[in-house]
């Protein structure tokens, strides 16, 4: 039995739903959670592969395998990794920027950001309250996956910045905010090479029955079904062609330029790109 792990976000609905759909899960177990979660049992071993937030890779890459052309990406902006703030994000050097708890990736993309973009040297909090809580005590709070979305169609007098059109606008190329890991021990396993084939498939058929699944979402409880297909056709994406390589190469270059991390990684995956 492969026990994988499923994100409990907005932009993962389509590839989870048309797997189910689509192929036998007889031999699969789904855990859900939220990526910080998720990260936190793939390293113990209590799921054995998941969409990961790509810097966990970064952080300890002996210990995993990437599935060749598979990401949670975007080119452009991603709509649900947003910085609210009360200021402009020039006048945040100095401050204190609340974070969300839920990812690691989008916080070490914020700091890269605000050091070697916008030259601010800033203060961080990971905090759990809302928005408007947060934003009591701190000028801008960054918010991810679909707490962001919501925000973002709520929040008003708020400056927006979302971080995937920041960062396509800085350095021309898209941003993997998460790769699907394995457990370097479960790389071989037949089950896990099936499972990366059919992902792969339901990647591709994604397009034909966004509209579909987009009517009968349990996402219909806070968002439109007209904004959740949008949200998927225009914000996210789920390639890992060459130029999402080489964003999510620059970004981990980024890191170790700040001390993110203690290495660049090589980029090892479960079977040769492309096949």
């Amino acid at each position: 039995m492969l026990r994988i792990g499923q994100i409990e976000y907005a932009n993962c609905t389509p590839l989870y739903y048309l797997l189910r759909e689509q192929f036998p899960c007889t031999e699969y177990e789904f855990v859900s959670g939220v990526p910080a979660r998720l990260n936190a049992m793939l390293a113990d071993g209590s799921i054995d592969v998941c969409p990961s937030s790509s810097i966990e890779y970064a952080i300890h890459p002996e210990r995993y395998r990437i599935l060749p052309d598979l990401s949670i990406s975007s080119d452009g902006a991603v709509a649900s990794v947003l910085l609210f703030s009360r200021v402009p994000v020039e006048e945040l050097h100095g401050q204190t920027i609340m974070l969300s708890s839920e990812s690691a990736t989008s916080v070490n993309l914020l700091k890269i950001l605000m050091k070697q973009l916008y030259s601010c040297s800033c203060r961080y909090s990971v905090c759990a309250n809302s928005i408007s809580d947060a934003l009591v005590s701190s000028p801008a709070y960054l918010l991810i996956g679909d707490a962001a979305l919501r925000a973002s169609m709520h929040e008003s007098g708020l400056m927006v910045y979302d971080l995937g059109e920041i960062w396509r606008k800085w350095t021309g190329l898209p941003f993997v905010f998460a790769l699907w890991l394995c457990r370097r021990e479960v790389a071989d396993n037949p089950c896990l090479q099936e499972l990366s084939r059919h992902l792969i498939q339901a990647k591709m058929l994604g397009p034909l029955h966004f509209e579909r699944i987009a009517q009968t979402a349990s996402e219909l409880s806070w968002i439109s079904s007209e904004q959740l297909l949008s949200y998927w056709r225009n914000n996210i994406s789920y390639h890992l062609e060459e130029s999402y390589i080489s964003g999510l190469t620059v970004f981990y270059e980024k890191c170790f330029e700040m001390k993110l991390v203690t290495a660049v990684p090589p980029l090892n995956f479960t079977s040769p790109q492309g096949l």
